[in-house]
């Protein structure tokens, strides 16, 4: 077991490290680009308040699929007979990068955007192993006709809460981070964790010119994509036996995007267009700075990742449910806070 954590560490380290340094140097280079054609001005529902260049997802999506795919070509055994669900994946991808760079200089029209997100996540959904079935007990055509459901949602949900500085470094880095871990351990196949170790690097490589105040934006050209990324990721993780960890994992988003959303229906608001009633934009409304409410979403990410961890770890059903009823209060907490910050700094 050790023997073979050190192996996959040997691979999936330098994947991680050579991401982080492709998208560093990506966003070099494209700053200046972004900053010529790709500004964004400030608008009621802002959290920023200059134009600011947005766009720098491109350098992370471009960085996690060219450096997982070199790994692939210098390792070929990486793939373990997923070669077609990775071909789908990067096609997936790249079609939700272009969507979000449309979107991002011309908004397309609500139906057409969810259109073509589901086209991307069907496309994966379609390319999993027929006897890949997360609940057994519950009908396959069902199973999948949920997990378009879940993967479209998920996609949208990433790039609703990419809303203030570093918030979409401050999730996907503790989360990627917790999988590339597991699959140091085995409890996901290896081109999953080569993936996760590509984008968790290419974060990191992205992080610097997101810090407050940022210097750039991800975009939806960032954040559509690399939603449906960890989508898989999880679904992966999932389908080896690990469905408490891929929920906990992703939990703080989940719970801010979906109990917003739920509101939003329910006072009959157009839940579809821009606002600004997620938890952390309610606490910037209550005078909580960026750094702060982000601070707070890295650490109950990093707590969340131990959380996941340890249901994996003990592999029981009863440590399972403690965890994720744990890590509920600690999220549900962790909103509320948010919801009711007064006048801190």
């Amino acid at each position: 077991m050790i023997e073979q954590a050190i192996e996959r560490l040997w691979v999936l380290g330098p994947t991680a490290l050579v991401a982080l340094v492709l998208s560093f140097g990506l966003m070099l280079l494209l700053r200046p680009w972004l900053e010529r054609y790709a500004m964004v001005r400030p608008n009621a529902r802002s959290s920023h308040y200059q134009p600011t260049p947005q766009g720098g997802g491109i350098a992370v999506v471009m960085a996690t699929l060219v450096v997982a795919w070199g790994a692939v070509v210098l390792s070929p055994t990486l793939l373990h007979n997923q070669a077609g669900q990775f071909l789908a994946v990067t096609a997936a991808t790249a079609l939700l990068a272009v969507v979000g760079a449309i979107d991002d200089i011309r908004p397309l029209p609500a139906a057409a955007r969810l259109a073509l997100q589901c086209i991307g996540v069907g496309a994966v959904i379609t390319a999993l192993p027929n006897e890949l079935q997360i609940l057994p007990h519950v009908p396959w055509s069902m199973e999948r006709a949920c997990l378009l459901l879940a993967g479209v949602w998920f996609v949208n949900l990433v790039n609703f809460m990419d809303g203030i500085d570093w918030m979409t470094v401050a999730e996907f880095v503790p989360v990627t981070g917790a999988i590339v871990l597991l699959g140091l351990v085995g409890a996901v196949e290896p081109l999953p964790a080569l993936v996760a170790a590509a984008l968790v690097g290419a974060m990191i490589g992205f992080a610097p010119f997101n810090r407050p105040v940022a210097q750039v934006f991800l975009g939806d050209v960032g954040s559509l994509p690399i939603g449906l990324l960890l989508g898989w990721l999880l679904v992966e993780l999932a389908a080896k036996g690990h469905l408490a960890a891929a929920f906990i994992l992703p939990l703080y988003y989940l719970a801010d995007a979906t109990i917003t959303l739920a509101g939003r229906i329910v006072r009959g608001e157009a839940f579809w267009q821009a606002h600004r009633t997620h938890f952390y934009q309610r606490a910037i409304d209550h005078g909580l700075a960026v750094r702060g409410i982000v601070t707070r979403v890295f650490l109950a990410n990093l707590a969340l990742a131990a959380l996941a961890l340890v249901t994996v770890v003990a592999d029981n059903i009863v440590v399972s449910l403690a965890m994720l009823s744990a890590g509920a209060v600690m999220i549900l907490w962790l909103l509320a806070v948010f919801a009711g910050v007064k006048n801190q700094r």
